[in-house]
């Protein structure tokens, strides 16, 4: 049985290897393009003012003379500029796509100021261009005034952006807007984002964030393989309801507590919680190798899960300009959104998990392959984050930064004597490490 096993045992463990040795993420840096606009209420209209680099309207073909766009003669392409832009860029209201009821437009020199504000750039599209202007083909922006009439005196306002979307993420679509009453804010989207409430109700700002959460979750290979490394070894629903409810609620603490900027900043921090990250990888699946003990298993759990609630947040941060004003209900939506794929993943792993225990690899040398191939990803990532991280520039000691510091390791020991007071009430025992099989005896 040994003889015929082992050849599924080799398949098995390439399979695995080639599944978890996914490079690491990086965030990569492009020459950014980017198209301002204001978007802002008035009773009945809403208005925008946009800038867009000329370069994006190609079909328009402004005429030119090789050198120099020739402003006497754009009308008609800056009218086909408008009309494509109209289509590119939409607004709704209460989901209702808007057409704009008036429509007018310019060039403008790349070195114009204006859009600093919105009274500059609404006063400085209703300007004609001076006739000496001299703007080169593919430089410059067509600046644009749009005025959309509602039907609602408080309707959620909405926009989405599809212009250029073969340039993905580098088209940045930054909208300042600005409501009839209150504060106004700023939002950067692309092609990507979709369709983008500028004023959500607090249910379509939970929904949204729920998905962005699932999103989040099921597409980090680090976390989830972390997750993998924790239940490896476990054996009953008790010891794994014990270890994920662990897991959960330390990284919920750190996840909650970075939505509120109380996070570490510098760019020494994202590297490092990626580096320790990959590390908390490491140190399960030696430990899965070597025998746990549960009570100390959740202890680490937690202490890392505190690490991994910062690496959860950098995808909250980025996406927290789309929960308008409703800032607590976007973080908790976001927080059940990983929960659920959280356990969307468990009942894929679990199951899974079981059989390649039972019929594939059985027994104690079956949890040490795994833990290993676990082990060699997670060590190429520490050693590739790591480089990342010895290259980032490191904080000089502040006042704030100090209190920021205490804060967290106070909580980092609040936490960990909640959960061996939990550990102990609930009395449980160490996990055995079984023995090696000795040479000539079977499993």
């Amino acid at each position: 049985m040994m003889h015929r096993r082992t050849p599924f045992v080799f398949l098995l463990t390439a399979a695995l290897l080639a599944c978890c040795c996914v490079p690491a993420r990086g965030h990569e840096f492009k020459l950014d393009a980017i198209i301002n606009a204001f978007v802002t209420m008035e009773p009945g209209e809403a208005h925008l003012v946009v800038r867009v680099p000329v370069y994006l309207f190609k079909s328009a073909k402004f005429p030119n003379n090789g050198t120099e766009i020739e402003i006497a003669q754009s009308g008609p392409a800056l009218e086909r500029a408008l009309a494509a832009f109209q289509q590119d860029v939409v607004l709704f209201e209460d989901g209702r796509r808007l057409t704009a009821s008036k429509a007018s437009g310019r060039l403008s020199l790349p070195s114009d100021k204006s859009f600093d504000s919105y009274n500059d750039a609404l006063r400085h599209v209703a300007e004609p261009v001076a006739a000496d202007t001299q703007i080169y083909v593919d430089q410059g922006y067509v600046d644009a005034h749009l005025i959309y009439s509602l039907w609602s005196a408080n309707p959620e306002m909405s926009i989405r952006t599809t212009a250029a979307p073969e340039f993905g993420d580098a088209l940045k679509l930054t909208v300042r807007y600005k409501p009839l009453d209150g504060d106004g804010r700023t939002l950067v989207m692309t092609s990507r984002s979709g369709t983008v409430a500028l004023n959500p109700t607090w249910w379509r700002a939970a929904s949204g964030f729920v998905g962005l959460g699932m999103e989040h979750i099921l597409t980090g290979f680090d976390h989830l393989l972390f997750l993998l490394c924790l239940i490896i070894p476990l054996r009953g629903w008790r010891q794994v309801l014990a270890i994920v409810t662990t897991f959960t609620v330390a990284h919920s603490f750190t996840l909650i507590g970075s939505g509120f900027h109380l996070a570490p900043g510098g760019a020494w921090f994202p590297p490092f919680v990626e580096m320790t990250i990959a590390a908390s990888i490491v140190y399960m699946a030696l430990e899965n190798i070597m025998g746990i003990d549960f009570a100390r298993r959740m202890l680490i759990t937690g202490i890392f899960g505190l690490v991994h609630g910062f690496g959860f947040s950098y995808g909250l941060q980025e996406n927290l300009q789309f929960a308008g004003t409703h800032l607590l209900v976007s973080l908790f939506a976001f927080n059940v959104g990983i929960e659920i794929g959280q356990l969307l993943v468990l009942a894929v792993m679990l199951p899974g998990l079981l059989v390649v225990r039972r019929y594939v690899l059985p027994g104690r040398v079956g949890m040490i392959i795994l833990s290993a191939l676990v082990a060699l990803t997670g060590w190429q990532w520490m050693t590739e984050r790591g480089s990342a991280l010895l290259n980032a520039p490191w904080p000089r000691p502040t006042l704030a930064g100090l209190a920021t510091l205490a804060f967290w390791i106070a909580g980092i020991l609040f936490a960990a004597g909640g959960l061996r007071l939990i550990a102990k009430r609930l009395h449980f025992d160490a996990v055995p490490s079984a023995p090696l099989p000795q040479r000539g005896t079977a499993d």
